[in-house]
């Protein structure tokens, strides 16, 4: 797994002073995908991973002031910590995990003692949240073809599997396919 920071941005809201969010790529197993996080979730994660696995230090909770510099200061040590987090750690607990979106890994031991990073989260949805499943949208070996052609593959793929001890000639005979 590998986590980057590349951008932030101020946020502006009529309930509260302005904020900064900044945007988390994620990439695993060749996929990637973003998360955008406040300062604060990254704080509440820390002091969550402190109780079950060693952390590195978080960046300082005040910032004096808002200028670019102090902010991408920030950024740069929120993607230090993330990264230190995965390169100390031999397993990732579940709560780091769901902080980063990542849903598709099993439960590790770890993650079991450090419980879920949402305390509200139930049971039933942090299990898989899907099955692999294998369909075909047509049966190619009981329903006729749409054309009037032969369908080499399936033939090729038919003599290979049940028929290969049979001559070419053979097997067309004993399929009633007419090459």
């Amino acid at each position: 797994m590998e986590v980057f920071i590349p951008s932030f941005r101020h946020e502006e809201s009529d309930l509260e002073r302005g904020y900064t969010v900044f945007k988390i790529e994620v990439l695993m197993n060749g996929r990637k995908h973003f998360v955008e996080k406040r300062y604060s979730e990254f704080h509440a994660l820390h002091k969550k991973l402190k109780k079950c696995i060693k952390t590195p230090e978080i960046p300082s909770k005040h910032v004096r002031n808002w200028v670019p510099k102090v902010l991408e200061q920030r950024r740069q040590g929120l993607e230090m910590y993330l990264q230190a987090v995965i390169l100390e750690n031999e397993e990732l607990p579940k709560l780091f995990l769901d902080f980063l979106n990542v849903r598709h890994l099993p439960s590790l031991p770890k993650a079991e003692s450090c419980g879920s990073f949402d305390e509200t989260e139930s049971e039933e949805s942090s299990k898989l949240s899907h099955q692999p499943v294998l369909l075909f949208l047509r049966d190619p070996y009981v329903l006729p073809a749409a054309n009037d052609f032969p369908d080499v593959v399936i033939e090729g793929v038919l003599r290979g599997i049940f028929y290969p001890h049979l001559q070419p000639s053979e097997v067309v005979s004993h399929l009633g396919v007419s090459l």
